[in-house]
């Protein structure tokens, strides 16, 4: 979610719960995407995927986690600030 000149600032302030829950599900998901990697690369078993891919996955969903916290960060600027 980017903010730009021409964005509806109504629509970005009431994204603020919407932003929050995202980023939590995006944190909650690197927990199991690293223990799959780690089990599967101990093991030295594919479970479901390499460890490397459940490795990427955890980088990718903590990612979207900093994201949508950005966009979670410039929502609640917007609706304390009026």
């Amino acid at each position: 979610m980017a903010v730009s000149y021409h964005a509806d600032l109504e629509k970005v302030k009431g994204d603020l719960v919407a932003c929050g829950r995202a980023a939590d599900i995006g944190w909650y998901l690197i927990i199991p995407f690293v223990l799959l990697g780690i089990i599967g690369d101990a093991a030295d078993i594919n479970v479901g995927l390499e460890p490397v891919s459940w490795f990427l996955l955890a980088i990718g969903s903590m990612l979207a986690g900093i994201f949508f916290r950005i966009g979670w960060a410039v929502s609640w600027y917007l609706k304390t600030n009026k």
